[in-house]
């Protein structure tokens, strides 16, 4: 049964704490507002993603800033996790998620004034540290209240709202983006409200223990691990580009990212409170979990930020629409977490689920990389629910199995180094299949143009050129379907690309050795 922190420890939010068992009641009216805040986490994402090529074209922006708007807001989120992480475990998780929303608020109304790709590309920045925090003290708050076995039910409910947030965001972002006195710029507005509702709903029902003692942050550390993820993402997303991958811009960003890399692990080895623990990695599942996270965030971002210039740009769909047909996946992402969820709860059984897991993710990327611009739509719908189900049976199951491994006093840490992993894989990820994505429409574009012949070269003159996203409606007849297909054959590659990804998760499931689910929270 779910239980409080012991009495020995202060409570900072309502005196002492009982020790006596929480109630479904009690438990859920705690999660309300964490799970607000998590829908709000979420959304900031896939709000954005069918509008992002209405608004790129607004704000006169091309492929690479279409991939920036996404992956700096995963910049920002992996760069921080470990820190909201390690925060946790030293202040008032409650304040701590608070904080969080409000970094969100601000960052998503400056973001909604946006006046050029690079103005949204920063606000985009703070955003995503806001939701770094969420995403992290989302699982750790849960972790605090709930023992390692009830705790597969209620991650089944994240799931949950992880799959409505992400469904409806597209479909709400497709529809403002359609909407005439709306506008695109309120796919940033529309999350304020619901971020401001969650902070007044955990002001009035989250207490939860904070344990008083010296606090000493790691700052160095902090600012050492930011630098070399921030100094990685800028060369996956310019290699080949801007620069040749084999060029002494690539040895200068990679050399300098692994000597950062290098500094921020001696640097930990040696600070009193490290941002992430190291002897965290002496244990095996801790270990392979954060492995198999590091893979798994190359497909579940791939799938929420390529589907939108798939269904938009190879098959001529409006926002609303595109928002409609990623149902399937979204779908099989909320069967799968849900019931993956319950069944945890009764058995404390969780390895069978991450292992099926790992298999359906690989299948559905390896079947959504035959896809083409003219795939019959039952045939992609099928693919992406397989990847959906995937999904949602490894997402919240790779932080369970971890959180099960650790103390108390490291469930930040613990919790927060799965999500860094994930969100890292996610944003080297993004950066990397969308510098690909760039090059391969390209690739197509010109075989396209060229199977034209010399009226081809003619018509294509002046709709195609300089890296923007493409206004179809503008085009002629030929050269649409020239950029229909090179899009649609684009974004299989993508997929496919991610599959090796999602295989190596798999078989790093397997190594990982099943402790079954404690019933308490110590």
């Amino acid at each position: 049964m779910a239980t409080t922190t012991p009495s020995g420890v202060r409570d900072g939010d309502a005196g002492e704490a009982t020790g006596t068992p929480m109630t479904h009641r009690q438990i859920m009216e705690a999660l309300s507002g964490l799970m607000l805040g998590m829908f709000v986490a979420i959304l900031s994402s896939t709000i954005v993603s069918n509008a992002l090529p209405e608004i790129i074209t607004d704000l006169g922006g091309g492929q690479s800033a279409y991939t920036w708007v996404m992956t700096a807001s995963l910049l920002a989120m992996t760069a921080t996790t470990p820190l909201w992480g390690k925060l946790a475990d030293l202040f008032s998780k409650k304040l701590l998620v608070q904080l969080s929303l409000v970094i969100y608020v601000v960052g998503s109304v400056v973001a909604g004034l946006s006046q050029s790709s690079g103005m949204l590309i920063a606000c985009r920045v703070v955003q995503g540290i806001g939701v770094g925090g969420l995403s992290a003290l989302a699982q750790i708050v849960m972790a605090a209240m709930i023992s390692p076995r009830e705790r597969g039910r209620y991650s089944g409910y994240l799931g949950a709202v992880f799959a409505v947030a992400t469904v409806g965001g597209p479909l709400l972002g497709g529809v403002i983006t359609d909407t005439d006195w709306l506008g695109w710029r309120w796919c940033f507005y529309v999350g304020v409200p619901f971020a401001l509702l969650a902070l007044l709903v955990l002001q009035k029902t989250l207490r939860l223990p904070v344990v008083k003692r010296e606090v000493k942050v790691d700052w160095t550390g902090a600012a050492l691990i930011s630098a070399a993820v921030s100094l990685l993402l800028v060369w996956v997303t310019f290699a080949g580009d801007k620069y040749d991958w084999v060029s002494w811009q690539t040895a200068a960003m990679v050399g300098g990212s692994v000597l950062l890399g290098a500094l921020f692990l001696a640097v930990e080895s040696r600070a009193e409170e490290p941002i992430i623990p190291l002897r965290l990695f002496r244990n095996r599942t801790i270990a392979l979990a954060s492995l198999a996270s590091l893979f798994v965030g190359v497909a579940m971002f791939a799938g929420t930020v390529f589907f939108s210039q798939y269904f938009q740009l190879a098959r001529d769909e409006s926002p609303t629409m595109s928002g409609v047909m990623t149902i399937p996946m979204i779908a099989g992402l909320f069967v799968s977490s849900t019931v993956s969820g319950q069944v945890i709860t009764k058995t404390g059984r969780w390895k069978a689920w991450l292992v099926s897991g790992g298999f359906l993710v690989t299948a559905g990327l390896g079947l959504l990389g035959t896809i083409r611009y003219d795939t019959e739509y039952w045939h992609v719908a099928l693919f992406m629910a397989v990847l959906g189900l995937g999904l949602g049976m490894m997402m919240q199951n790779l932080v369970l199995c971890t959180q099960n491994q650790v103390a108390p006093k490291d469930l930040g840490a613990a919790s927060s180094v799965v999500t860094f992993f994930r969100s890292l894989g996610g944003a080297v990820g993004v950066s990397a299949l969308g510098a690909v994505m760039g090059n391969k429409v390209t690739e197509y574009v010109k075989e396209g143009l060229a199977a034209l012949g010399p009226k081809g070269a003619a018509l294509g003159h002046g709709g195609t050129g300089g890296g923007g996203i493409p206004d179809l409606d503008a085009l002629p007849v030929p050269v649409r379907q020239v950029m229909e297909s090179a899009y649609g054959h684009a974004v299989a590659d993508v997929f496919l690309y991610s599959a090796p990804f999602a295989l190596v998760a798999f078989l790093v499931t397997l190594l990982i050795r099943e402790v079954a689910l404690k019933s308490a929270t110590d």
